[in-house]
């Protein structure tokens, strides 16, 4: 099958997905499970994650400042900087991926090779609806949380790591993390955030809806998931960085 029809498909889903809702009560209560075991499951990760790539940052950038002319300050700076823009929203987003993006395609993937999605078509359910829609509502609502919680964790590390091993004062690294600060930065982040959890979800509930075969293409379609969800946040987050900080 090509891009071109792969893409017709995945917009019809989509389609299927935000049509004949079921009872609201039914959606509230799945998408907070969803919200437990796609977001607050991967707190742990994400935060170790953050904190130690917070601490690299700041020691590479201090270790690779070797000119006088270049201000301490610059250190901390530098860390906010890459936190905010790219690291926490964009990095962050591509291990949820992995992570996230494997255990939708499995669970949905698993249910289509055990004939259960079909049993819930015969029964009138929109199947779609139901099992997507509440992971993508929980991905697009719990996954800034996590972002904020990443900034805040890595921005945290490289005070620790900075300050720890004496290669830069207190003051300079807190003078870096507040000159120049522009609280846009941090919506164009969390914007960046709110669409790559669309993408994570829906393209991971896609390569596991449409599986066919046993166990092994299960495997096949958790893998896909991880890969083309990587790739089209790449590409997205492109375009939103052209559309949204230039």
């Amino acid at each position: 099958m090509g891009i071109i029809a792969h893409i017709g498909r995945y917009l019809l889903l989509l389609k299927e997905t935000f049509s004949r809702p079921e009872r609201a009560s039914i959606y509230w209560k799945r998408t907070v499970e969803e919200m437990d075991l796609l977001g607050l499951k991967s707190l742990g990760i994400v935060a170790l994650l953050s904190f130690f790539m917070g601490a690299v940052i700041t020691i590479q950038t201090r270790t690779n400042i070797d000119s006088p002319l270049i201000q301490a300050w610059i250190v901390g700076f530098a860390t906010r900087q890459s936190t905010i823009l790219e690291f926490s929203p964009t990095i962050i987003a591509l291990i949820l991926a992995g992570k996230v993006g494997s255990n939708i395609a499995a669970e949905i993937g698993s249910m289509r090779v055990k004939e259960q999605i079909d049993a819930l078509d015969i029964m009138g359910v929109n199947s779609a609806g139901y099992l997507i829609l509440p992971k993508i509502i929980a991905s697009m609502f719990i996954n800034p949380f996590l972002v904020m919680v990443s900034m805040f964790l890595s921005i945290l590390g490289g005070y620790i790591a900075g300050t720890g091993t004496g290669i830069i004062s207190s003051t300079d690294y807190l003078q870096g993390i507040q000159t120049g600060f522009i609280p846009y930065h941090v919506t164009y982040a969390l914007i960046k955030t709110v669409v790559f959890a669309f993408i994570i979800a829906t393209v991971s509930a896609y390569q596991g809806y449409y599986t066919r075969g046993g166990t092994r293409e299960v495997g096949i379609s958790s893998t896909q998931a991880v890969v083309y969800s990587n790739v089209v946040i790449l590409i997205v987050n492109y375009a939103l960085t052209q559309l949204l900080l230039i």
